[in-house]
């Protein structure tokens, strides 16, 4: 286990276990805060967007839907594909909000990410005192509903983004 956030929320559920695969990415989860796994899913997802998109994959299976600026993706390839595929390579996400609730008796949970989206070598820029290169921000919108796999983990079935340009 890698993430510091992700070693954090473990130590902090109150009953449980968390644990990520790397070859899976399978988050494991046994009576856990649903707060909790949430915000260790929002971190090791944006942790990997950030560094390495292409290992996203693992995070969807062949019926998860992803809806980004209004466009449908469906499957881990096209999903892939899609976030692989934007125009920028470097970005940083910047986390402000983790909003999480259950989603009916299958045991899914509903997450609603808010934050900003900082992105290398844009025209326009924004000031940041510890940046040095240019950087455009952006209010991004983000909802993810997560399914239990059998094996005792999550999945993305829906994931839904939105840049709110300001």
């Amino acid at each position: 286990l890698r993430h510091r956030q992700l070693r954090q929320a473990n130590n902090n559920a109150s009953a449980g276990s968390l644990k990520l695969l790397e070859k899976d990415i399978i988050i494991s989860i046994v009576a856990m805060d649903p707060e909790a796994v949430s915000k260790a899913f929002v971190a090791h997802y944006y942790t990997t967007f950030d560094q390495n998109r292409a290992a996203l994959a693992n995070l969807y299976q062949e019926a998860s839907m992803l809806t980004f600026e209004g466009q449908k993706f469906q499957g881990p390839q096209q999903i892939t594909a899609k976030l692989t595929g934007l125009p920028f390579q470097q970005c940083q996400h910047q986390v402000s909000t983790v909003d999480c609730q259950h989603s009916g008796p299958a045991g899914g949970m509903l997450v609603f990410v808010s934050g900003n989206l900082q992105i290398a070598g844009e025209q326009h820029p924004l000031k940041f005192s510890q940046a040095s290169f240019h950087i455009f921000c952006s209010l991004i919108l983000h909802m993810f509903h997560l399914m239990p796999t059998p094996q005792g983990g999550y999945y993305v079935l829906n994931d839904i983004f939105r840049l709110n340009y300001a």
